[in-house]
């Protein structure tokens, strides 16, 4: 199950009971962490060796959950990354915020010349 960060949850408290506009982002992107990055968007996300965020689409929400419309294919890393734990869904592909994170499940170590596929369906985000 994914966890919201504090900044979205923020937004959405404002927008829904204040009448703050909140624009979602036009895209949105995908990383890989090494660790938890938490509510309060503090983990360690996988940076060098070809790695690069990918953009990700998800399916229409039903009973309160939404999960990756198609595979997410991140290029074939030329150093290693480390153990994937967790993924991110982010606003920009460098920098923006971090919006949502979950596990990966089962953890992925990745050396030189691995590259990492994210099926469809494997990344699922449930409002609770």
């Amino acid at each position: 199950m994914a966890g919201k960060t504090d900044w979205l949850e923020n937004q959405l408290l404002n927008h829904v009971l204040r009448g703050t506009v909140y624009t979602p982002p036009s895209a949105l992107y995908i990383g890989l962490f090494t660790s938890d990055p938490t509510d309060a968007a503090t983990g360690t996300e996988v940076s060098g060796g070809s790695y690069a965020r990918q953009a990700v689409t998800f399916t229409s929400a039903t009973t309160g959950s939404v999960s990756n419309f198609a595979d997410v294919l991140f290029p074939v890393a030329t150093a290693a990354w480390g153990t994937i734990t967790h993924f991110g869904i982010f606003d920009a592909a460098t920098a923006g915020k971090l919006l949502y994170y979950g596990t990966v499940t089962p953890t992925q170590s990745i050396s030189t010349s691995n590259q990492l596929k994210l099926s469809a369906g494997t990344i699922i985000v449930t409002e609770d």
